[in-house]
């Protein structure tokens, strides 16, 4: 009896331990365990999923986001079906416990873009649909997890113009890799050469020019009707493109293909045409012409200066610059070439004189054009009589090491290395481009000195910085200057240098050492006459104030009252005073000190 209970108990918990998510169906066959969701309406994930599941099917449903709690300790999980939902966010590490994963289907869904820690933890993955969503970013390291281990890669149906090529290249596992109907212009040469288990490549549908030749499409059957495919080949479809048939496709006419309908976009005389139709020599390409340049140009020593270069062709050329020393122009702090074939010259300099050669060239050939550069030295004032001529440069004493790897340092187009601005005669102002690239990065070292001394002049800048106002320079003068980035080594624990770049610029002439005569002369006679009319106003500003005087005392003499014996003074008007001989016969006595004084109006006693 007491068997029988533990028995349903064991059954009882095992059932709980399996029950099915609501509306689900749920099949137990040993050992695996398979819950079925379709069309069940579903906006998550459920939570009551048993952890033990080997096979997931969420399909046709609305779930919008997987959570990372949705698949945790799912060990076991084989399959994962998510198609046709409406998810459009995928949670960091929300797959990252699906250790035995092999086949996840996310195919259309709302999935705008893939980052690098979606899939991480799948880590025997071997299928990956993501076809029908609206990708149109995929990190590189997305697939860094399942590299070696995919070997069905489907992107098909996207927004996607930029495609990871590096990390495909690495696919060593990969059968299938479909790519169609997407926005795909271009395809990196060579970038299939190691994927040898390659079965099938479909690239259908995008807006593919040209396809460049790989090592591998030699395994591309060449084969007609009556003698069939070989049993081991790559399958290449890539109709609907805007084929531009010209010589670069001659390889892949050469494989003769009957059963697909590829047709080309242009050149206009076959524009419309099957692809497989098309004889070879009609796959022609035109030699670069070059249509426009300036064949002779003139330049100050510093000034800044563009030589241009324009050809045509069929594909479009690309255009070089060779120096008048004969060597190649590259991309430096002082000279950028780009690709639509001008060349800038930031600093004109005399070795610069001579003839550059353009060279333009494609499949089909080479082109060369020369254009002369006439640069004259840098022009003192005219007209000086008493100008201080400076010694003769001699040569700069910066540090060979770091001018060494300046001239033939090849950047970006975009990277203009160390820049001089804001020159005067004394002052300029450096700057450079960040290298918080660098690991480590603890300061900027700039070293300068004139070409005309033998002082070497350091400093030191933090690591944050990105420009310098350099003060105290000499006028006229060249200066040979260095950008150095310190950094800490992270293999030897030891202080390394690297150079930003290096930049020659001359300080602008001390005007006030070179004066002409005429000048001198102005100047003087002008001093001459402000001054003379500045005392003339004065004197007679003096004399002016002479005359009122005068006239105003002799006025005041004339008007002045005679005062005998006493005055009234009221604070109203002027009252009569009493006649002093009145007051005598009255028998009154004055005396001095009866003296009454008027503020209104002086009337003389009679």
């Amino acid at each position: 009896m007491e068997r029988l209970v533990v028995s349903l108990l064991v059954v009882s918990t095992a059932v709980k331990a399996m029950m099915c998510p609501k509306r689900c169906m749920c099949q137990n066959l040993s050992p695996s365990f398979t819950i079925l969701c379709t069309k069940t309406g579903l906006l998550f994930v459920p939570p009551s999923i048993d952890r033990r599941t080997a096979e997931l099917r969420l399909m046709d449903n609305f779930i919008t986001t997987l959570r990372r709690k949705d698949f945790a300790n799912m060990t076991n999980l084989i399959h994962l079906t998510l198609s046709r939902n409406t998810i459009s966010q995928i949670m960091p590490y929300a797959f990252f416990d699906l250790k035995g994963l092999h086949a996840l289907h996310l195919d259309s869904n709302r999935l705008t873009r893939i980052d690098e820690d979606h899939f991480k933890g799948l880590i025997n993955l071997r299928h990956l649909i993501l076809s029908n969503n609206q990708l149109s970013s995929i990190s590189p390291g997305s697939l860094d997890d399942f590299i070696e281990t995919i070997e069905d890669l489907d992107l098909s149906y996207n927004n996607l113009v930029h495609v990871p090529w590096e990390t495909v290249a690495k696919l060593s596992n990969v059968n299938t890799i479909s790519l169609d109907h997407n926005l795909i212009e271009a395809v990196p040469e060579g970038i299939f050469s190691n994927l040898h288990k390659l079965a099938r490549l479909d690239m259908t549908s995008n807006k593919l020019k040209k396809i460049p030749p790989d090592p591998l499409f030699s395994r591309i059957p060449v084969y007609t009707k009556s003698k069939g495919s070989p049993l081991s080949s790559l399958v290449l479809s890539f109709g609907g493109n805007p084929l531009h048939c010209n010589c670069e496709l001659v390889w892949l006419r050469r494989l003769t293909r009957e059963d697909d309908l590829e047709t080309c976009a242009s050149p206009p005389e076959l524009m419309g045409k099957y692809f497989w139709s098309i004889k070879e020599e009609e796959f022609v390409c035109e030699p670069p012409m070059i249509t426009h340049r300036t064949p002779k140009l003139a330049a100050t020593e510093g000034q800044s200066i563009s030589l241009k270069c324009k050809a045509v062709g069929d594909p479009d050329p690309y255009v070089r610059w060779i120096a008048p020393d004969g060597k190649l122009v590259s991309n430096t702090s002082r000279t950028i070439s780009y690709e639509n074939g001008t060349l800038d010259i930031l600093l004109a300099s005399l070795g610069d004189k001579g003839t550059f050669t353009c060279i333009a060239s494609n499949a089909a050939g080479e082109s060369t054009a020369p254009v002369e550069l006439l640069v004259s030295p840098y022009a003192n004032l005219a007209n000086s009589t008493n100008c201080e001529k400076d010694a003769e440069p001699g040569a700069s004493d910066i540090l060979i090491s770091a001018k060494s790897s300046f001239p033939n340092e090849t950047k970006a187009p975009q990277d203009k290395g160390v820049v001089v601005t804001e020159l005067t005669s004394s002052s300029a102002l450096i700057q450079w481009p960040s290298q918080h690239h660098l690991p480590g990065m603890r300061m900027y070292q700039i070293q300068y000195n004139s070409s005309s001394d033998d002082i070497l002049v350091y400093r030191m800048i933090p690591a944050s910085s990105k420009s310098f106002f350099l003060a105290d320079l000499v006028a006229g003068r060249e200066y040979d200057l260095c950008v150095l980035a310190v950094y800490d080594d992270g293999l030897t624990a030891l202080t390394a240098t690297r150079t930003v770049g290096c930049v020659r610029f001359t300080t602008q002439e001390e005007y006030k050492r070179c004066r002409s005569l005429h000048a001198q002369f102005l100047g003087g006679t002008m001093i001459i006459v402000i001054g003379g009319i500045i005392v003339a106003s004065v004197l007679v500003f003096i004399f002016i104030l002479l005359l009122k005087y005068k006239v105003y005392n002799h006025h005041a003499k004339s008007k002045a009252p005679t005062v005998t014996h006493g005055c009234s003074q009221t604070n109203g008007a002027a009252a009569k005073l009493p006649d002093p001989r009145e007051s005598l016969q009255q028998g009154q006595t004055g005396s001095e000190g009866d003296c009454t004084v008027a503020f209104g109006t002086m009337e003389t006693l009679p």
